[in-house]
């Protein structure tokens, strides 16, 4: 199948706070080894597709080291590729992406001559797992110009999100961008499929329709052209706040598990800075203690962790607790240590004797219910600074010691 591709990687990602400060959102590790946009990514590979572009613009060069030639997904190759795809600034109608229509306008040469007849705009910091072609295929069947891949959602959600209308064919008649009075609970997934010939000459006649939600799919609906919603079933979790990102996470070690980055043939790059290539295994002392946790290479354990997921090189020493939380790459939680409910950033130092406790409901199927105390951007600004986001900063910042940090990478 020939289509094109743009994935959409250039978002500030405030909400994250601080695990995106140095970072760009899709770059923020996930699961112990992967990155969010390795999802995407795999979506696409796992589809027969190997030409990509990537519309970067905030903190690009942690991204551009992960993405590296496109090897780890098979996007190597005279015939396939990941192009990273900047800002066009300093020339006349070119500048900053003022949003996701106006990326995809900028780029529009990155189309010419390839001759697909469908390009699929895709979010680069979800979590999920999609076969693109039976997307495909569904957007021919109904000779629309716009597809749009939607999913049922809960009624406070989706004020978040585009909303679609649809009638019996599958048809959208319908649409509001984060309606503030829902009439329908069908949430835009972030994953579009245009007709190429006319997503070109719509971007480039109304170059003042800026984003996709917000003025091309409303603006076509009132010129009369088919606008499709392709129903989608499985799991899929927008992970653009702390506590999102947080579940997601713990969505990996539950029991059962709704995320299953082996199971959904999800490729991670071994090589990434911080990533798990050269790393000896993961090492278990005879006073560790772990359950129902997440562990990668190179970690060396000898307290408990319990309902957690570790990143490469993360040390817990004799007597630390680690519960509930999501520790990146080469963190140490030295001795006496406790560590619940929370978001440690990479090469953080938690010392002797630091204690943090955020008490939260428990079930055999998702280990961790509560609340994570870096569940707000103000919270995960400790994120850093102190090793963990906490809900009051003001609290314990003494003994917890992060290292120097290189400037847009991990």
């Amino acid at each position: 199948m020939n289509a094109a591709v743009f994935i959409l990687a250039g978002g500030v990602g405030s909400r994250l706070g601080l695990l995106a400060q140095g970072r760009a959102k899709p770059a923020v590790p996930f699961a112990g080894i992967y990155r969010i946009i390795d999802f995407t990514l795999s979506n696409v590979m796992n589809s027969g597709l190997y030409r990509v572009g990537v519309l970067t613009q905030y903190q690009p060069l942690s991204l551009m080291d992960h993405l590296a030639t496109g090897a780890a997904w098979d996007m190597a190759g005279r015939s396939r590729g990941i192009r990273i795809l900047p800002p066009a600034t300093g020339r006349r109608d070119s500048d900053w992406y003022r949003g996701t229509a106006d990326a995809v306008r900028q780029n529009l040469d990155y189309l010419a001559g390839r001759e697909a007849p469908e390009t699929l705009v895709l979010s680069g910091d979800h979590v999920y797992c999609m076969d693109y072609r039976p997307l495909i295929a569904f957007h021919r069947e109904r000779g629309a110009k716009i597809t749009v891949a939607v999913i049922e959602v809960g009624r406070e959600e989706i004020r978040r999100y585009g909303a679609a209308e649809v009638d019996g064919r599958g048809l959208i008649r319908g649409w509001e961008e984060k309606p503030a009075r829902p009439r329908t609970t069908l949430a835009s997934m972030g994953v579009y499929v245009f007709d190429s010939g006319w997503l070109v000459s719509f971007l480039e006649k109304d170059r003042a329709a800026l984003d996709f939600g917000r003025d091309v799919i409303p603006a076509a609906l009132a010129a009369g052209e088919r606008v499709a919603a392709f129903p989608f079933a499985g799991y899929w979790r927008d992970v653009g706040t702390v506590e999102a990102y947080w579940r997601a996470n713990m969505d990996v070690i539950s029991v059962p598990a709704p995320v299953s980055p082996e199971r959904w043939g999800v490729r991670p790059n071994p090589e990434t800075y911080g990533g798990f290539a050269g790393r000896p295994p993961a090492r278990f002392l005879a006073s560790a203690r772990v359950e129902g946790s997440l562990v990668s290479a190179g970690c060396r354990i000898a307290g408990t962790v319990v309902d957690s997921v570790l990143s490469p090189g993360v040390v817990v020493e004799e007597g630390a607790v680690v519960r509930g939380s999501i520790l990146f790459s080469d963190t140490v939680v030295r001795r006496r240590a406790r560590c619940e409910m929370a978001v440690v950033d990479r090469e953080a130092e938690i010392a002797a004797g630091a204690a943090h406790h955020r008490a939260g409901p428990r079930s055999r199927r998702s280990p961790c219910r509560g609340r994570p105390e870096s569940a707000s951007a103000r919270a995960c600004s400790w994120a850093r600074r102190s090793g963990w986001g906490r809900a009051a900063p003001s609290r314990r910042r003494r003994g917890i010691r992060p290292p120097p940090r290189a400037a847009g990478r991990g």
